[in-house]
C-alpha cells in the first residue's frame, strides 16, 4: 500500500469524524490546550507535524491510534521524515527524542502569529507551487497581478522613472518626495477629501505597508476594529498582529454586496475603535452608493469611531458608477484613506501606495505621532516609485481604455459574469469595479463542507488556482474568488474546465 503522510492520515480521520479545523480548534480551547489557527492549518496542509502532546489530543478527538497517526515518523528533534510527502517537514523539537539523542531548543515563530492567516498566499498556493516545481502548468486565477496577463505600465511612466533614477539614489523624507505628495494632495482635493495639507500624506511600499502601520500605531491588546466580511485578508491579519480583534460585519450578497448596516451597528462595543471600509471592494467588486456611505458615517459619528477607507480600486470603476470617498462625507471625523498605483497603472511590482489623513485631526494628534514614529523607523518608501506619482496621476489616464465597452477588463468582466452564472450550481453578483468576482456555490448540490478542500480538488484535477471564500474571512464554505485578468480565450478554457469539474463533484 502506498505510504500516507501524516497530513493525509489526519485529513482522512477528520473526514471520518466529520470534523473541520475550526471544530478541533474549539475543542482544544475547551480543553485548555493552546492550538492556533496557523498551527492547525500547517498540520492539515502537510507543512508540519505536531509535537506529541498536540498529536495525542488530535488522536483522542478523532478516535484513532496515536501510533497510526505518527506512522512512518521517526521521533527526533528537528529531524525530517525519510518518507515524508512533498513539503512535509517536522517542526524542530516537536516529538520526543530517541534515547541518546540531544534535544535542541526549538526556534518558534512569535505567538502573535498564531491566529494570523493570509490564504491569498496560503496552503492552496503552496500546493500550486509544488505542482509547478514538478513541471505542471497552473492557471493562476488567484491574485490581482496584472503583469503576467499582458497588462503593461504606461510608457510615459517608465520613461519618467528612467530619467529620474540618478536623482533617486538616496533616501527621501520619511513621508515621501514633495512632488509625489503634492500630486496626491491635489488628487485628494479633486475627490473632495476635506481639511488636509501636504503633511497629511504618507507614501508607502504599497498600501499593505501603510495598513500595517495604521493598525500597529492604533491598537492595544483587545481593541476591536470592524472589518467587512468578505474582506481583503490583510486587514484582518494586521489587526490581529497588532494585538487587536477583527470583528467582521456582513456584506449582503442579496443587496449587491453592500454592508449590512444593522449587523455593523450590532457589533459595535465599548472596545471598538474603528470601522474599515473597502470601496471598491475586493473580493466582490462592489461599489458603495453615497447613501450607504452616509449611513456608515452616521454610525461612526454616533460611536466616535475612526474611518479607515481602502480605495485602491477607485480608478477601475465600470458602468458609469460613481466612486465617493467616504472621507468626503465626514469632515468632522478622523479619516484615513488609502490608494496607490499598483492596479490603476498596472505597476504592482513597483510598490507605491499612499494614505491620506483628513477631517478632525485635532482629536488624533497622539495617534498621528505614532504614525510618524513608524514612518521614520522604516526611513522612507521606494524612492524611484515615488518619482513617477506625479506623472501617473496627471494627464491622460490609459486605464480608462480598459474599463469601457470594448476594453479588456470590461469585456472580460462581461464574459466571466455570464460564464459563471451559466454553470449549474454557481451564481454570482456582477462586479462594478476592479477585476475580481466572488461567486457562490450551491452547498447542497455539491455537499460542500470545506471550501479550501474544494479549491485544492480543483487545483489538483484541473490545474486551476483560485482562492476559497474562507481566505477572505467569509464564514460559510460556499464562495471563491476568481481574478478575471486573463484574456477571454483563456477564461473560456478555464470556465469549461470548471464546469466539467463540477459536473460530478461532491464532497464526501
Amino acid at each position: 500500500m502506498e505510504h500516507q503522510t501524516f497530513a493525509e492520515r489526519l485529513n482522512a480521520a477528520m473526514g471520518r469524524q466529520n470534523l473541520k479545523q475550526v471544530d478541533l480548534l474549539r475543542l482544544a480551547e475547551q480543553s485548555g490546550l493552546k492550538l492556533g489557527k496557523s498551527q492547525m492549518s500547517q498540520y492539515v496542509s502537510g507543512k508540519a507535524v505536531p509535537r506529541r502532546g498536540i498529536a495525542l489530543f488530535l488522536a483522542e478527538q478523532l478516535q484513532v491510534d496515536l501510533e497510526w497517526l505518527y506512522e512512518g515518523v521517526r521521533p527526533g528533534a528537528g529531524s525530517k521524515k525519510p518518507d515524508a510527502g512533498a513539503g512535509e517537514i517536522m517542526e524542530q523539537g516537536m516529538m520526543e527524542p530517541e534515547e541518546g539523542e540531544r534535544t535542541m531548543r526549538e526556534v518558534k515563530k512569535s505567538s502573535k502569529l498564531n491566529n494570523v492567516l493570509y490564504d491569498v498566499r496560503g496552503p492552496v498556493v503552496d500546493e500550486a507551487a509544488r505542482m509547478e516545481e514538478s513541471g505542471t502548468n497552473v492557471l493562476k486565477l488567484n491574485i490581482g497581478n496584472p503583469a503576467p496577463f499582458g497588462f503593461r505600465t504606461p510608457d510615459e511612466v517608465i520613461y519618467d522613472m528612467q530619467r529620474q533614477l540618478t536623482e533617486c539614489e538616496g533616501y527621501s523624507t520619511a513621508k515621501g518626495l514633495f512632488s509625489a505628495r503634492k500630486a496626491i494632495m491635489q488628487y485628494a482635493q479633486i475627490k473632495q477629501i476635506p481639511n488636509l495639507s501636504i503633511e497629511d500624506i504618507y507614501t508607502g511600499n504599497g498600501v499593505s505597508e501603510l495598513i500595517n502601520f495604521s493598525m500597529s500605531a492604533l491598537l492595544d491588546d483587545g481593541d476591536e476594529v470592524l472589518v467587512p466580511a468578505p474582506d481583503y485578508p490583510l486587514w484582518t491579519a494586521c489587526v490581529t498582529l497588532a494585538g487587536g480583534k477583527a470583528v467582521h460585519y456582513i456584506c449582503d450578497e442579496e443587496a449587491e454586496w453592500y454592508p449590512d448596516l444593522a449587523d455593523m451597528e450590532k457589533k459595535i462595543t465599548d472596545r471598538t475603535k474603528a470601522i474599515v471600509v473597502i470601496n471598491p471592494n475586493n473580493p466582490t467588486g462592489a461599489v458603495y452608493p453615497r447613501e450607504v456611505l452616509e449611513q456608515i458615517v452616521e454610525l461612526a459619528r454616533k460611536h466616535q469611531l475612526i474611518l479607515f477607507s481602502d480605495e485602491i480600486y477607485d480608478r477601475l470603476i465600470m458602468d458609469d458608477f460613481e466612486h465617493v470617498p467616504i472621507a468626503s462625507l465626514a469632515p468632522d471625523l478622523f479619516c484615513v484613506t488609502y490608494s496607490g498605483l499598483s492596479k490603476s497603472h498596472m505597476i504592482a511590482g513597483f510598490r507605491i501606495g499612499w494614505m491620506i489623513l483628513s477631517g478632525n485631526k485635532r482629536i488624533a494628534r497622539d495617534y498621528m505621532e505614532g504614525l510618524n514614529m513608524l514612518s521614520n523607523m522604516r526611513l522612507c518608501s521606494n524612492v524611484p516609485a515615488q518619482s513617477i506619482v506625479q506623472t501617473a496621476l496627471g494627464g491622460y489616464q490609459s486605464v480608462n481604455n480598459y474599463i469601457v465597452p470594448g476594453g479588456r477588463i470590461y469585456e472580460q468582466r462581461e464574459y466571466i459574469y455570464r460564464a459563471l452564472n451559466d454553470i449549474p450550481g454557481i451564481s454570482a453578483v456582477k462586479p462594478k469595479a476592479a477585476f475580481y468576482i466572488f461567486p457562490k456555490l450551491d452547498r447542497k448540490k455539491f455537499n460542500l463542507a470545506d471550501d479550501e478542500k474544494f479549491a485544492l480538488d480543483l487545483l489538483r484535477e484541473k490545474k486551476i488556482l483560485i482562492i476559497h471564500g474562507g481566505g477572505f474571512n467569509w464564514s460559510q464554505p460556499d464562495h471563491f474568488r476568481v481574478v478575471y485578468l486573463p484574456r477571454i480565450e483563456v477564461l473560456k478554457d478555464a470556465m469549461g474546465s470548471l464546469a466539467d469539474f463540477l459536473k460530478d463533484y461532491r464532497q464526501s
